[in-house]
């Protein structure tokens, strides 16, 4: 242990490492949670810029209840949080094919109103599909300034 303490670089390391250890952690605990609709929201700015477009077909229209949020417990006791959206979930089911593959998805269309008329979305109406060409999986049907819809 004197030894230890005899080498002040290896002690200053050691001290360094500790101390970015401890603010990791503390990171991971206190770092603010991304709000899911803000996150789909930027995938599909991403899609609509550099995505390639595909033909693809309208294979259902659903609308499900809009599901309950939980609120996260903080550490330190939990901040109060607006109440959300309570209109139902509209989801589109699609389907296209890129290279022999065909895929099959969903997108939740709620927010995109102004760009669809929900009257004339009907099943087996085609449809152009933005999708990442280096991970084709990856695709929407309607964007906030787009919209694959005809």
């Amino acid at each position: 242990m004197k030894s230890l303490f005899a080498d002040w670089k290896l002690l200053l390391a050691m001290v360094g490492a500790a101390v970015v250890a401890i603010a990791m952690i503390a990171y991971a605990f206190f770092r603010p949670a991304e709000d899911p609709e803000d996150v789909e929201r930027r995938r599909r700015l991403h899609l609509n810029q550099i995505g390639r477009i595909a033909e693809g077909q309208v294979v259902d229209l659903a609308e499900h209840p809009p599901e309950p949020r939980e609120v996260p417990r903080k550490l330190f006791g939990s901040r109060a949080r607006p109440l959300t959206d309570n209109s139902p979930r509209h989801l589109v089911t699609y389907s296209y094919a890129i290279s022999g593959v065909t895929y099959q998805t969903a997108q939740d269309i709620t927010g995109l109103g102004g760009q669809i008329r929900f009257e004339r979305l009907v099943a087996g109406q085609p449809a152009s599909v933005k999708y990442d060409p280096s991970n084709p999986s990856d695709s929407i049907l309607v964007a906030d300034d787009w919209s694959g819809l005809r």
